[in-house]
């Protein structure tokens, strides 16, 4: 005769929990992100010798100009600008800053790799604060790099002519800030960008529209024209950099410098709030 042995049954243990992702860990997270793009710190090196570069090239060409007039025939401590922050260079980082910061959320929706992200951190919200974060500290770096180099390149070239400013000259400190902070502004608004159209092509179209061609369609002449061209990022740049006021003879209506200001607040703030919208309300 056999008897059963009953078995005690085995309670299965509660599923522990994960704690929520800490502010601080989606910006290693994102910072690892960028890192691993493999064209991420070649497109930098590039961008940063070549607006260098211009600012070398500007100087240069001045610097010619100048020995041929000769010294009487100028002050020997006006600050040349653009110079030191030629439009060409700095509106080629423009676009690269824009490009750059729309490729860190692009790449993603691509890959499918933003489904694993916002299954791991159901706050999207979040996600996209992290990673406009960490692109604007980026940007902040490397555009400080690039704006200090550049002054300092171009006032070592016209200092062969007496022609070199100090960090401490009127309006040196205005257009250096001024052209350190275009880069994280302008990669913001790549990221929004990003953000709401999801598609390479199209990001860089738009990007290429946005901040370099609608400004000129228009212009400075008409009082209304002026007020929409004021609020665009290169009107602003320009604004700020330049260390002369407006002409009476030119007819022309200037944009403020606290308005310009302004425009470079406004932009990646827009810019990002309506990323963290689209993200909250739209599928992955």
């Amino acid at each position: 005769m056999t008897t059963l042995a009953s078995v005690a049954p085995t309670t299965s243990a509660a599923p522990v929990a994960e704690p929520p992702a800490r502010f601080r860990d989606l910006l290693a997270s994102e910072w690892i992100k960028v890192r691993s793009l493999r064209s991420t710190p070649w497109t930098i090196a590039l961008t940063t010798l070549f607006v260098i570069g211009s600012s070398a090239v500007a100087a240069l060409a001045d610097y010619k100009h100048i020995a041929k007039a000769g010294t009487a025939t100028r002050q020997p401590h006006d600050f040349l600008p653009f110079d030191a922050y030629p439009p060409a260079g700095y509106m080629t980082l423009m676009l690269v800053a824009c490009s750059i910061g729309a490729i860190t959320v692009v790449s993603e929706y691509s890959s499918g790799l933003i489904r694993t992200t916002m299954v791991a951190v159901p706050a999207r919200g979040a996600v996209v604060l992290a990673k406009a974060v960490v692109t604007a500290a980026l940007w902040t770096a490397v555009g400080t790099a690039i704006s200090t180099g550049s002054f300092l390149v171009s006032q070592a070239i016209l200092n062969g002519q007496h022609a070199g400013v100090p960090f401490t000259h009127p309006g040196v400190l205005r257009a250096l800030v001024a052209s350190a902070l275009l880069a994280p502004v302008c990669a913001l608004v790549g990221l929004g960008l990003g953000v709401w159209i999801r598609h390479s092509a199209a990001t860089m179209v738009t990007s290429v529209f946005t901040l370099l061609m609608l400004p000129t369609l228009f212009s400075q002449s008409e009082r209304w024209s002026a007020d929409i061209n004021h609020t665009m990022v290169v009107a602003a740049w320009k604004r700020l950099v330049q260390n002369w006021g407006p002409s009476p003879e030119a007819h022309m209506f200037t944009a403020t410098v606290p308005g310009s200001w302004i425009v470079y607040a406004l932009w990646p703030l827009i810019a990002v709030t309506l990323a963290v919208v689209a993200v909250r309300h739209r599928d992955v």
